[in-house]
């Protein structure tokens, strides 16, 4: 359960015939349970609504896949909301799913356990990177060790209500963000100089997305939306992206081809906040992973 998104991954585990997960269901559900309340601290009623809404319908598919397991994750906007606890309660009294809130920690614990079983991150740190709406995840890992890792409350959602104030995003705006970053980032500046990350590695929704603008303008569409687990974004393209981003308004950016009209918004604080890491951080190769929190928690599950 994201501040945005809510995603649901259903897999039989393996058995002797079978040596890996198959997945018989992954969907996901654009909820935002952020908006209009997550800044202030609290859940707003319409989002509230959906949450439980949407939870609901994941209960009828896990009944109609006949689940005999059910582990439920809630972030940064549960975790941080005053009624976040009622939530949870309302959301086990309507469905039975128990949702568990994870600290920060956790969180990017389980999202370097996720992009894990999506890239290749061999013997060099890597600076691991899941932008979701309320909290980003940040963590230095190679293959086998994390180095270091921190959640930081700097979401798209947050970062959109506090610097999108006006459409397109004014320069202005931009480097205020800049700004702020530098300052709540430094306890990463000090740890990528510490451990020298050799490339990024993007997971989440707005990875995603510029995944997906990557192949519309390659005249690859049957790659749109359906990305393989790694994916290399090139350096160019994320180039090409931020700047159509920072001078369309909302119109334009929806018409852009492979944008996901859930993301139109938030991709352009979002994208301002990569530029920032890679100009900061000196970096410029970037690989983004379809997996996360939820493959991290289902690698835990089978103690891979």
């Amino acid at each position: 359960m994201g501040t945005n998104t809510f995603h649901l991954l259903i897999v039989e585990l393996p058995e002797p015939k079978h040596q890996e997960p198959i997945t018989l269901l992954r969907t996901k559900v654009g909820v935002r349970l952020g908006e209009g309340g997550i800044s202030a601290g609290y859940i707003a009623p319409a989002s509230y609504a959906r949450a439980l809404q949407t939870l609901l319908g994941f209960k009828e598919e896990i009944e109609l896949h006949q689940v005999t397991e059910v582990r439920a994750t809630a972030t940064s906007a549960v975790r941080v909301s005053k009624n976040g606890p009622e939530l949870v309660k309302d959301i086990f009294e309507q469905t039975g799913i128990r949702v568990e809130v994870i600290p920060g920690d956790r969180e990017a614990e389980l999202i370097a356990n996720g992009i894990r079983k999506a890239v290749p991150l061999g013997q060099v740190p890597h600076l691991l990177m899941d932008i979701g709406g309320g909290s980003v995840e940040f963590i230095i890992a190679d293959e086998h060790t994390t180095f270091w890792k921190q959640s930081f409350e700097i979401g798209a959602q947050r970062l959109l209500d506090k610097f999108f104030t006006a459409d397109p995003l004014p320069a202005s705006a931009v480097q205020a963000q800049q700004a702020y970053l530098a300052e709540v980032l430094a306890p990463l500046t000090a740890a990528v100089n510490q451990y020298r990350p050799a490339a990024l590695v993007g997971a989440s929704g707005t990875f995603d997305t510029l995944c997906d603008l990557q192949a519309a303008r390659a005249d690859q569409p049957e790659l749109v939306g359906h990305a393989a687990p790694a994916t290399r974004i090139s350096f160019e393209s994320f180039s090409t992206s931020y700047e159509q981003l920072l001078h369309l308004d909302h119109a334009g950016r929806l018409n852009l081809p492979g944008m996901t009209p859930l993301r139109a918004d938030m991709i352009v604080v979002a994208c301002v906040l990569i530029d920032f890491v890679l100009t900061t951080y000196g970096l410029s190769t970037i690989t983004a992973s379809a997996y996360a929190l939820k493959e991290g928690l289902l690698s835990e599950l089978l103690g891979q």
